[in-house]
């Protein structure tokens, strides 16, 4: 088995462990703009002690490139947990991270998170540079 196997995908409007990632459709090269990677866009995701999402990591592979490169990874590590027990915590962490880049080649983000109940997850968004 290869790790490539292990990433679900599916569409973020009816999956909520699916990324949704925002982000314009064209850019200009060498300009700052910013992306947006969500989970439970559409339908929520619990973010409770016992289910929620650990990491978001972002990737950008530039058409004609044999690999990524690793734009951002994210963690999230408030899910309502506390001496007191599961879910009582004061503060629980919504997993949703915006950050800018800049490329000088169109290409392909990848957005992949891992739910601590359902495992690793997939999306992507084509970027055209002008």
């Amino acid at each position: 088995m290869k790790m490539g196997e292990l990433f679900q995908t599916g569409d973020w409007k009816n999956e909520k462990h699916v990324p949704a990632i925002d982000c314009p459709d064209s850019v200009k090269a060498d300009e700052p703009f910013e992306i947006t990677v969500s989970i439970g866009k559409e339908i929520g995701h619990p973010n409770t002690t016992e289910h929620h999402i650990r990491w978001i990591r972002v990737y950008f592979k530039p058409e004609g490139d044999k690999f990524a490169y690793e734009v951002g990874s994210y963690d999230f590590t408030a899910h309502g947990e506390c001496a007191e027990g599961a879910n009582k915590g004061p503060v629980y962490t919504e997993p949703k991270v915006t950050t800018r880049l800049k490329v000088n080649k169109s290409g392909t983000l990848l957005a992949t998170i891992y739910c601590n109940i359902h495992g690793l997850w997939e999306n992507t968004a084509q970027i055209k540079v002008s």
